[in-house]
């Protein structure tokens, strides 16, 4: 499973490489739900492509993105203030008498003082760092699908939620992130041959077990270690990820969401010990792929075979 990827947020990157068109009113709609008290992940990244907004439209949502950070940050610093009394009144009561729930209690405000203080911090910092690009289930990046002849960016969900299902299947199949190649028909059904879009990614993440990464069984009595890897290809590349997604509406609500295809791995990728892979398709596939024809899936999956084959380099992730 995909379950993390660092993708690419701005807008410009989209517009200057494949003519695409961004879908404002769709980003309006997204950061005024969050306005409006919706938890929303929107990464940071995101957040930058209105740093510098040009059109009314966008100037509204670097306005919202203020509005919200301020908010935050009172939020944050009331934390603060809350978590630094429980710490002074845990290191006086620990001067008197030494308690395991003074001692706990000093442990617990130490530690949300130290994130609390990294959280204001990066809500402050105004430069990007590689980070406030990675994506995990649950979080909105730009999505890149075909509307009326044209290609268009959508700020999408990482976590798709089919059309016509309940709202409770985010819940009961908490793995609709990805989308198994070898059952686009069946679960996905109503997306695959319908719904197509592309995510840009330059890497990806997995969890793996230490001993499958090493190459051996678990030894007697040893528990299972897991750990997170980093798969970017070489060269260093940015990959058109195959997606499947969905316009879910239901009870006045809607929400645009996806999924990245998977298929089985290059040998780099299972000698790693991970059992997927995320599909990258060639750039002279991208108007196919965003134009399926539900009556001719044979294309669709000529696509999916024709994809690009870079060699995933690994590391453990940071």
């Amino acid at each position: 499973m995909c379950y993390s990827a660092q993708v690419e947020e701005s807008f410009k990157r989209y517009v200057k490489q494949f003519g695409a068109d961004i879908d404002i009113h769709q980003f309006v709609k997204l950061y005024g739900h969050r306005a409006a008290g919706a938890s929303l992940r929107i990464p940071k990244a995101m957040d930058a492509n209105f740093t510098e907004a040009a059109s009314a439209e966008e100037r509204a949502i670097a306005g919202m993105i203020a509005d919200f950070d301020r908010a935050e940050l009172a939020r944050h610093e009331q934390e603060l203030f809350k978590q630094r009394k429980r710490l002074a009144d845990a290191e006086r009561s620990l001067q008197t008498r030494l308690t395991k729930a003074a001692s706990e209690s000093r442990r617990i405000a130490t530690n949300k003082v130290k994130w609390l203080l990294a959280r204001m911090a990066d809500i402050k910092r105004r430069e990007l760092l590689p980070r406030d690009s990675r994506i995990f289930p649950g979080h909105y990046a730009p999505v890149m699908v075909m509307e009326n002849g044209r290609r268009v960016v959508k700020p999408m969900r990482y976590q798709c939620r089919p059309q016509g299902k309940p709202a409770i299947y985010d819940r009961k199949y908490p793995g609709t992130y990805n989308a198994r190649r070898d059952n686009l028909e069946g679960f996905w059904k109503g997306q695959f041959g319908h719904s197509h879009g592309i995510m840009m990614v330059s890497a990806f993440y997995e969890n793996v077990s230490r001993h499958a990464l090493e190459g051996r069984e678990l030894g007697a009595g040893e528990a299972e270690e897991n750990v997170i890897l980093e798969f970017r290809p070489q060269p260093a590349q940015d990959m058109l990820v195959a997606c499947l997604w969905s316009h879910w509406q239901g009870n006045g609500e809607e929400l645009l969401s996806f999924a990245a295809i998977t298929d089985e791995p290059p040998a780099e990728i299972a000698a790693a010990g991970h059992d997927r892979c995320i599909i990258p398709i060639r750039p002279e596939n991208i108007d196919v792929w965003l134009n399926p024809d539900p009556k001719n899936l044979a294309a669709a999956y000529a696509i999916l075979d024709d994809r690009e084959r870079p060699y995933y380099e690994h590391r453990m992730a940071a």
